[in-house]
């Protein structure tokens, strides 16, 4: 039977989504380091730059290697259309920018990343934009939450640092009744593991620093969806500017290559230690979607294909306990990044959300003995004895 015209799958799509060949015939993706492009003629630059007629105009918002990117990851979301930018936060700004006005309502999560909770508290704020958080998993609270201003839900699921759910599919069906937007920051899953737009989400926003890139070199970050939102979106990072280099485009072009092996590998790491860590006397709660006392276990089962490589913990003890824990290992990397092949640790109320007012805290849960790891591909073994020295400096 032939398969001439067959939808290429996941790992296909990963290897050669959106590679065009120049000239010169390469194999791997051409990088163009390039600022801006020739034209054969004064009236095709008028027509480059009124859209009439395609092409690359200047790389602030259209260079090969960066678009290759953009539809390489709108093929793996099954997206009609991605924008890049220079950062994760620079592609929630840019939705917000392009999607909203003054007068405009948020309602997100108070399971948010503290630098998101700072983006729409303080500065789309400034912008006339006001925000509303609700916890996450409250369908009723989201509801309830809605006022004729309301024009985007926005959520992370998992959640960083504690791995909270929402249902993507009954939020959508929420926010599509009232005319709203969903956009679903799908960071810690990637689409290898979750496809919140098959869901039925509007958009989908990645940190391609985190697991897109994998190995911890580069910054950038994107918007998936229609082409008509993305567009708007593009506007934005083509008049001010928030974009993504063609090198570190090429970085993780290179990234999702061997992204469904590696976050993979990654899941499998991340339970065998949360497993691990439920056992040890010193923990009062472990936060991993895919350990089956987690209490929305069979929802990740149901809307994720795995589990992703991050997890949380708490320790007895509160700040002190939890700054001894991680000051007593050796082999984890103290850094507030994720997604690396290194596995790392961190503090997040002193760190990712150290921003946060003491009542924002509360209303995330971040405890001052909360700990999160991202879990490299490190051997286990090797990351539980890592583990064990932290808490030896707890007895």
């Amino acid at each position: 039977m032939s398969n001439e015209h067959s939808t290429p799958k996941f790992d296909t799509l990963a290897v050669r989504a959106g590679n065009i060949r120049s000239d010169h015939g390469e194999h791997s993706e051409a990088l163009f380091l390039t600022s801006s492009y020739v034209f054969a003629s004064a009236e095709e630059a008028a027509a480059r730059f009124d859209g009439s007629k395609p092409g690359n105009v200047y790389s602030r918002y259209t260079n090969p290697t960066v678009q290759c990117f953009e539809e390489r990851l709108a093929a793996l979301e099954g997206g009609e259309k991605a924008v890049a930018t220079s950062s994760g936060m620079a592609a929630i700004l840019s939705t917000v920018l392009g999607l909203l006005k003054s007068g405009d309502a948020i309602v997100t999560s108070q399971s948010l990343f503290g630098t998101s909770n700072v983006l729409f508290t303080k500065y789309a704020h400034n912008f006339g934009v006001s925000t509303t958080f609700v916890p996450l998993a409250d369908l009723s609270a989201w509801e309830a939450a809605i006022t004729p201003a309301t024009k985007l839900f926005f959520v992370e699921s998992p959640s960083n640092p504690l791995g909270e759910l929402v249902d993507i599919a009954a939020l959508a069906t929420l926010a599509h009744k009232h005319g709203i937007l969903l956009a679903v920051d799908n960071c810690f899953c990637t689409p290898a593991q979750q496809l919140p737009l098959a869901l039925g989400a509007d958009l989908v926003i990645h940190s391609a620093t985190k697991y897109i890139d994998g190995q911890g070199r580069t910054l950038g970050g994107a918007v998936v969806g229609s082409a008509v939102l993305i567009n708007e979106i593009l506007g934005v990072v083509r008049t001010c500017g928030p974009t993504m280099s063609p090198f570190n485009a090429w970085v993780f072009l290179k990234g999702l290559e061997t992204l469904r092996i590696r976050m993979t590998a990654h899941a499998q790491n991340a339970l065998a230690l949360a497993q691990w860590l439920e056992q040890q006397p010193n923990v009062l709660a472990v936060h991993y979607t895919g350990l089956k006392s987690h209490p929305q276990y069979e929802l990740a089962c149901r809307q994720q294909s795995g589990f992703g490589g991050v997890l949380s913990f708490e320790v007895e003890g509160g700040r002190e306990a939890a700054w001894r824990f991680i000051n007593a290992t050796q082999l984890l990397s103290i850094t507030a990044n994720l997604g690396d092949t290194k596995s790392t640790i961190t503090h997040p109320g002193s760190t990712t959300h150290g921003r946060l007012s003491p009542e924002a805290k509360v209303l995330a849960r971040i405890s001052e003995g909360l700990i999160r790891i991202a879990v490299g591909l490190e051997d286990i073994d090797d990351l539980k004895a890592d583990c064990a020295r932290g808490f030896a400096a707890l007895a």
